[in-house]
């Protein structure tokens, strides 16, 4: 046994704990029929009414995490299934879309029989599964894409919609008991569509011949036989969600907290198909700046362009690994500092032994390949640079101050900080300018600010940010202030404009001696 294979065995962290619940479920490698190897199935659900969105990549995101962490400590191959329930039946029209009453004109039919309002694609769901695809493809996951529509209509499930007819009243004893009086009247696991309307009906139906695929039910006031093969008719969610378990031998799906009663019933009722839950993570929902939960239709909540606009797609990584079983606010002002820390701990990546570098979630966010380079300055310290340069910042002037920081810095040489400059001027244009506001010294921060421009006026032009931070530091310590947080605090709220800030010795190395003492002055005037 390698050394990494023997520390992913044992290490804390939540993707390998989640890999050694699959890896315990194959002693021996997961064979087929023919005793050959098959993969291991990691699977994650999208339903294509709405477009993809952080959730989805949230979802696949630590699902490759887990799939990468099993790889890690077993030789059984795997498979990424990305999976569209796209024969659901549209049940509201999304705010999103154009073309809103032409979708209207069509609810109730699958996903895939519905115009797309786009005009770009045989039906809406097609629209949605190719930007699902090119979603997934743009952050360079490995899967294999599955429409629900295809295995349907394809007969890929018709021995497992004859197994459903045959337990039909088993999986009506697990689910009635969970439903409401109304809801139970008109409950079928079945959902046949209607031959005459094309829509999905939400009708009880009689099993007629289990074999066959024949089922009777009312449709438009009449009592019809019908087959439900070939895609005649697809299943209701949590007995679809279970049938997919057991015909496509998926072994792990995580899911939101919001469906752990969904996941008791579907379980059951995929035992009763003759297979198994598969192993998965509940992880909570994300909040919003207050702490209520992110709802679609309230707006309440944070999308991926946005994230992306302000922020690199590392730190959301970064973000959506932490703590996935704790709930989590989810809001623009989480960015800055997500980003500070996934770079403090891919810095931190190369002197650490294996146990730690495995347990480090740059690790699991680059799959064991983790960037090496180091940028010169944090996200936070261009916040601040921006914010004193105001309506004068641009990335040419960024670069260069940033030039006389670090000799020879350039956009060429540091890719990844061009980008996170266009971040922090996105970020400070919406957000930190608005809100700057710069108060007047007052008591003995007037005299600490008075001698740390006399101490500034004694230094050449180059002197480090370390050096400038020991004489910050020992100035607090004899203006006499009780507190030296009090210090600093002063120097944010009445140099930078905010309650917080970078280290002040990094912040005046980088903006310059002369800069800052203007700021001084500044505030001295004031």
């Amino acid at each position: 046994m390698n050394e990494l294979r023997e520390a992913a065995l044992k290490s804390k962290a939540w993707p390998y704990e989640e890999a050694r619940r699959v890896l315990k479920r194959y002693p021996q490698p997961k064979t087929g029929p023919d005793g050959k190897p098959i993969p291991v199935i990691f699977e994650t659900g999208y339903g294509p009414s709405g477009l993809p969105h952080i959730g989805t990549f949230n979802e696949v995101l630590r699902t490759t995490m887990v799939r990468r962490a099993f790889e890690e400590m077993s030789d059984m191959p795997t498979k990424l299934i990305a999976f569209s329930d796209d024969m659901d039946g549209l049940r509201k029209v999304p705010d999103n879309v154009p073309n809103q009453q032409l979708l209207r004109t069509h609810l109730g039919k699958p996903l895939t029989d519905i115009p797309d309002p786009f005009g770009e694609y045989e039906s809406f769901a097609h629209h949605n599964n190719a930007m699902l695809r090119r979603f997934l493809d743009q952050f360079g996951f490995e899967y294999e894409f599955r429409s629900s529509t295809d295995h349907y209509k394809s007969g890929a499930f018709d021995d497992a919609l004859r197994n459903v007819l045959r337990h039909n009243q088993d999986i009506l004893d697990i689910m009635l008991p969970t439903l409401r009086a109304e809801r139970a009247a008109t409950y079928s696991p079945i959902l046949p569509i209607s031959p005459t309307s094309g829509v999905v009906l939400q009708v009880p139906i009689e099993v007629v011949d289990a074999d066959a695929g024949i089922v009777r039910f009312e449709d438009d006031g009449k009592m019809i036989e019908h087959c439900i093969l070939k895609g005649g008719a697809k299943l209701q969610w949590k007995v679809d969600w279970a049938m997919r378990w057991v015909t496509i031998g998926v072994d792990y799906e995580m899911y939101g907290k919001d469906l752990t009663d969904s996941g008791v019933q579907s379980g059951k009722i995929a035992r009763v198909l003759g297979g198994n839950k598969p192993e998965g993570l509940i992880y909570e929902m994300f909040l919003d700046d207050k702490g209520e939960k992110i709802s679609k239709s309230k707006g309440n909540g944070l999308s991926l362009e946005e994230w992306l606009t302000y922020g690199s797609e590392e730190s959301l990584a970064f973000y959506a690994y932490r703590e996935p079983k704790s709930a989590k606010q989810l809001h623009i002002g989480v960015i800055p500092r997500a980003v500070d820390e996934y770079l403090q701990f891919r810095g931190n990546y190369p002197t650490q032994d294996l146990d730690k570098q495995l347990g480090n979630p740059v690790h699991h966010i680059h799959g064991g390949k983790v960037p090496t380079n180091v940028l010169p300055v944090t996200y936070g310290l261009l916040l601040n640079l921006v914010g004193v340069m105001g309506a004068d910042a641009t990335k040419d002037r960024v670069w260069a101050y940033l030039g006389n920081y670090v000799a020879g810095a350039s956009a060429a040489q540091y890719p990844e900080l061009d980008r996170l400059i266009g971040n922090a001027l996105a970020y400070n244009r919406d957000f930190v300018a608005p809100t700057l506001v710069r108060r007047k010294p007052e008591g003995i921060e007037i005299a600490a600010l008075q001698r740390l421009d006399d101490e500034l006026a004694t230094l050449s032009p180059d002197t480090s940010g370390e050096d400038i931070q020991n004489i910050v530091y020992a100035i607090g310590k004899e203006a006499g202030f009780e507190n030296l947080r009090d210090w600093f605090k002063a120097l944010y709220e009445t140099l930078l404009g905010s309650s917080a800030g970078p280290r002040m010795g990094s912040f005046i190395a980088l903006y310059g001696i002369g800069n800052s003492r203007r700021l001084i002055a500044e505030a001295l005037a004031a």
